[in-house]
């Protein structure tokens, strides 16, 4: 999301974690939420990085209305941006199409988070969905997306995986691995199975795992060093850049598999390896222009309808009357590259 903001340098942005509301938000003030990207643990590290950065913050979009918001997500849409347009943008790799996700497919009245990411751009709340890749755009109009509004961008933090082979990461020519946190979030995952697999595939050679930020470092570890002694681990550190220094790469359901796969390392997923394949974000190193491109559109288009005033449509125009345009990004800022 900042990599967007900055390809707009005219709009007054304005950043806050992903967040909620209704009763959602009283679940997440009692701590229910913590394991997920709305609680408090996640959104900490955001806001750290935005203070880093010296970045305009508007926790929960409060000082709005705005002209134009650029959300990660539509799982959850805040009845507060529902009378804004909204740019989508894909995080990055979407959950598998389980048993969750049909019964939430078929029960429309479910929430699509039960499902988590596999009923990501199925909201229908947005004007634009900039996505990596042919291959999903594809795969979000098969689900159900509108492909109208379906814009081919690519995604910022996977649109240059080859400037992570420049990096001083001290290691070469190992087997990386990086875990999910599927327990966390409630799925099942044998996890000793999952360690004696990469045994088997390393074959000897250096095992190095990179455990996911949002599981519990200290049980995976523990896991680890009783059944691969050897192995280094690292709880935090640049993913990507470890990625492009190993010979393999072991996941299970880790948007890093396309940093493998663009870099043409020997990767290994719970997903379907061709599926992937078509799946790897474009790797053009200007994708967030591209998604600045997009957003421009609709504040261009905003100005014309604030314009026009006999026009109506689904999103009210009082944000744009008589006013400065002004943007909000509201985004979860957790990759290394964010």
């Amino acid at each position: 999301m900042h990599q967007i903001a900055m390809q707009m340098p005219d709009v007054d942005a304005s950043f806050t974690p992903y967040y909620c509301d209704g009763l959602l938000e009283l679940a997440r003030r009692t701590g229910a939420l913590d394991w997920t990207v709305l609680g408090d643990k996640l959104g900490e590290r955001c806001l750290a990085y935005l203070r880093s950065h010296e970045l305009d913050v508007d926790l929960r979009g409060c000082r709005g209305p705005y002209d134009l918001v650029v959300t990660c997500s539509d799982l959850i849409v805040p009845h507060n941006i529902r009378s804004t347009p909204i740019v989508l943008v894909q995080e990055g790799m979407t959950d598998p199409e389980n048993l969750m996700y049909r019964i939430v497919r078929r029960l429309r009245f479910l929430p699509r988070w039960l499902a988590s990411t596999s009923t990501t751009g199925l909201s229908g709340l947005y004007d634009r969905f900039c996505v990596a890749s042919e291959g999903y755009r594809r795969l979000f109009i098969r689900k159900g997306a509108d492909p109208k509004k379906i814009v081919v961008t690519g995604i910022p933090n996977f649109d240059d995986c080859a400037g992570f082979l420049r990096n001083d990461f001290p290691l070469r020519h190992f087997v990386m691995v990086c875990t999910s946190d599927t327990r966390e979030t409630f799925k099942y995952e044998n996890r000793k199975e999952f360690i004696r697999k990469a045994l088997r595939i390393a074959d000897g050679r250096q095992l190095v795992f990179r455990l996911h930020p949002n599981e519990n470092a200290a049980r995976a570890e523990r896991e680890i060093r009783a059944l691969a002694p050897g192995a280094l681990v690292y709880p935090a550190g640049n993913t990507e850049e470890m990625i492009a220094n190993c010979d393999v790469l072991i996941t299970r359901y880790s948007t890093t598999v396309f940093v493998g796969l663009a870099l043409g390392k020997e990767c290994y997923s719970d997903f379907d390896m061709e599926e992937l394949r078509r799946l790897v974000p474009l790797q053009n190193r200007s994708s967030a222009r591209a998604i600045a491109g997009v957003c421009a559109e609709m504040l261009a288009e905003g100005r014309r309808r604030a314009q026009d005033p006999a026009h109506t449509r689904r999103h009210s125009t009082r944000a744009h009357r008589g006013k400065t345009y002004r943007g909000i990004v509201a985004g979860l800022f957790t990759g290394t590259g964010a």
